[in-house]
């Protein structure tokens, strides 16, 4: 098994070496030419790919993510100190906001942070899609998926939610472009469906890009280590086809809500984008993608599984 280590934001700054080494990779192994099924056909020229779980699947990762195996995977990893722009959240708790634990697919425990937001099927989750599968990499997918909403160092209070569906853009998993995903989780022990227990953050699309966004992240930098969450605030300008805050948050915060509209009374936004990419190693800018017309074919699929 790997060293484990929570889900990274993935770098604008380094994506040319990425596609380098992942080109050497096909290179090597390049595949003989052949036709397309008419069901592969099919699929290709749908936008949105589904991850499905069995439920025996969506069982054992509850088994799998015991208080114990939690509390390891935040003290296994330290990326260093918590900057400047990011600040611990004291204000009122974001019920809808929680961790994402998976084991990726180096078979490492990890985790993201997701979102549970107005749905059709009450059971909808938005995150980013390198939370669900490796970019560019159709069979490298995460398994044994839970989220836990309102965590917060240790405590579930609404417990568990399995993942029973994670919707992606096929163009994610093919090209490794437009980072987002929904999710659709399994009702909680008390058979309550998610958002029915948790109440849910309203979600945009096609929204023009600006105002003040709040960026929430369970990071995994220290003191916090992923056991509380940390916000990040600032206005939202276009940058490299996606769009930046100023922030400072890393591993961990990956799939994190950006809420505009944000009110710290209510604790409720809107909405319209998660946190992707980070700018650098030592980062100053959060990248999150402008969600058009695929990311709202992503949710539709997802809320009406």
């Amino acid at each position: 098994m790997t060293e484990t280590s929570p889900s990274a934001p993935r770098r604008p700054l380094g994506r040319v070496t990425a596609l380098a080494v992942a080109s050497m990779a096909l290179a090597l192994a390049a595949p003989v030419a052949v036709t397309a099924t008419a069901g592969e056909a099919r699929a290709a020229a749908d936008p949105v790919s589904v991850l499905k779980f069995t439920a025996k699947e969506r069982k054992d990762a509850l088994a799998y993510w015991t208080p114990a195996r939690i509390k390891a995977v935040g003290k296994s990893v330290d990326l260093g100190p918590t900057g400047p722009k990011a600040k611990p959240w004291r204000g009122t708790t974001l019920k809808a906001v929680g961790r994402l634990f998976f084991v990726n697919a180096n078979g490492a425990d990890t985790w993201c942070t997701a979102t549970a937001v107005k749905s059709a099927n009450r059971s909808a989750v938005m995150t980013a899609a390198h939370c669900v599968r490796r970019g560019s990499s159709p069979y490298n997918t995460n398994m044994s998926m839970v989220f836990v909403p309102a965590y917060e160092k240790g405590r579930m209070p609404y417990g568990a939610f399995a993942v029973r569906q994670a919707v992606t853009p096929r163009a994610w998993e093919t090209d490794s472009t437009n980072d987002m995903s929904a999710l659709v989780v399994d009702p909680g022990k008390n058979g309550k469906k998610l958002t029915d227990a948790v109440g849910a953050q309203a979600v945009a699309f096609n929204r023009p890009v600006g105002g003040t966004v709040s960026a929430f992240g369970y990071s995994a930098t220290r003191p916090q280590r992923g056991e509380s969450l940390l916000r990040c605030v600032g206005t939202a300008k276009k940058e490299h086809g996606t769009q930046a805050i100023p922030c400072d948050m890393s591993g961990g915060s990956s799939g994190g809500p950006w809420l505009a509209d944000f009110n710290a009374t209510t604790g409720k936004g809107v909405l319209v984008s998660v946190n992707s990419a980070l700018d650098n190693l030592t980062p100053t800018k959060m990248y999150g993608e402008i969600w058009k017309g695929t990311a709202k074919k992503v949710y539709d699929r997802a809320q009406h599984a």
